[in-house]
């Protein structure tokens, strides 16, 4: 009976054996753009045009990929970003998403920019189940599973940004008449929405003035919504507009409460031009570390980033948010190209996105972790008020979440 079982146990075990060294079990998986050496990454920024300040953010994101590649790639596959321009129009972006998936062959688009442009090639990629992964853009379509599987936002969403400082208001200016200055854009309506819907009536909105992004500048808006007795700017633009309306409001010695889009609250790249006398007092959100801000001078995550630009992007702006942004953005795609392993198919890839646990990137604001699931493509949910003293933003109050359902 012993020697039955022993016979029985050894052929267990040998049959084990053969699954583990099995070459078919351990199989690499492909799709276009993936193979044992290399990684292609297709990429569309808007480095000419009205919104060129952005396109820090795709050199920023090459300069890191060219790091990781220096230290010996992706589970040993280098990364090969393919990065074009669509000067902000949505009409070149479907253009530039066609050449990168069906000429360049890219295993998924990455940080693609702009609201607008990303739901200009939305149905495209969807359709060609090509992953549209961590849009660079906060609109609240983003997340949706059920009907876009294929596409996944990266930052907090317009919306839940918008209802947090719909919460300050509340709280600390219960009696203010707001105005609101947007983009004629879904990002811009987004926020818009974000905010009134937060306000839930309980706070007077008395304007409400958009302006288009070929505009020249910002200047009637920014007169009229005075006029209209608003003691409460909002303002979401982009940033060469944001710049214009900081310093419109100091040329009108206007003094209201004055909310920035976190899409615009850099200190390098817009409250620098606009005037830091300009710019003082100024509230906005943020969910990852200032570069200009001392509370982060001796971080080690501080002092690793600005050694990687040092190094990788000499030539980067240091004082702009912009690059922060993009070197976490990156730090989350290798995440996930990490954690697919050998099964670099589209499919994988998207559901290793739609997998992140708890991850905790060093730039990110402590206590702010990635979270998605397969029916959440929403990464980052947490922001944190911030205030502008004239030289740098200054964190203030708790992480809130003002999260809206995809």
């Amino acid at each position: 009976m012993r020697q039955y079982f022993s016979w029985r146990m050894a052929v267990a075990l040998s049959g084990a054996t053969a699954i583990l060294i099995n070459p078919a079990a351990a199989q690499k998986k492909y799709d276009p753009g993936a193979s044992d050496s290399e990684i292609k990454i297709g990429n569309i920024m808007p480095y000419s045009g009205p919104v060129s300040a952005y396109g820090e953010i795709g050199k920023v994101e090459a300069a890191y990929f060219k790091k990781i590649n220096a230290e010996g790639g992706v589970n040993g596959r280098k990364i090969n970003f393919v990065s074009y321009d669509d000067a902000f129009s949505p009409p070149k972006a479907v253009e530039q998403a066609r050449k990168l998936v069906e000429g360049d062959g890219v295993l998924l688009i990455f940080q693609s920019l702009g609201t607008a442009s990303n739901t200009a090639i939305q149905r495209y990629m969807n359709a060609r189940k090509v992953p549209q992964l961590f849009v660079a853009t906060g609109a609240t379509k983003w997340n949706d599973p059920q009907h876009f599987p294929w596409t996944m936002g990266w930052q907090p969403n317009y919306q839940s940004e918008a209802r947090i400082y719909a919460q300050y208001l509340m709280k600390n200016h219960p009696q203010g008449k707001v105005g609101i200055l947007y983009q004629n854009d879904d990002a811009g309506k987004d926020y818009a929405k974000g905010l009134k819907d937060g306000l839930n009536g309980r706070m007077r909105v008395v304007a409400e003035i958009p302006y288009e992004v070929m505009d020249p500048t910002v200047d009637s808006q920014i007169i009229s919504l005075k006029a209209s007795g608003a003691d409460v700017l909002f303002e979401h633009a982009t940033p060469k507009f944001a710049a214009q309306a900081i310093k419109k409001v100091a040329e009108l010695h206007w003094n209201p409460i004055h909310l920035l889009g976190s899409v615009s609250a850099s200190v390098g790249t817009v409250l620098k031009p606009a005037g830091f006398d300009n710019s003082k007092g100024i509230l906005s959100t943020a969910y990852l570390k200032d570069p200009t801000d001392p509370t982060w001078k001796d971080d080690p995550a501080l002092k690793e980033w600005s050694a990687f630009m040092d190094k990788y992007y000499p030539d980067g702006d240091k004082t702009s948010s912009f690059t922060v942004y993009g070197y976490l953005a990156a730090k989350t795609l290798v995440a996930v190209l990490k954690q697919s392993g050998d099964n670099l198919t589209r499919n994988n890839v998207m559901a290793q996105a739609a997998s992140l646990k708890n991850l905790e990137l060093d730039m990110l604001l402590p206590g702010i972790k990635i979270n998605t699931g397969p029916n959440d493509f929403a990464p980052i949910k947490q922001m944190q008020m911030e205030r502008f003293n004239g030289e740098r933003f200054e964190l203030f109050g708790p992480l809130i979440t003002g999260e809206v359902g995809g």
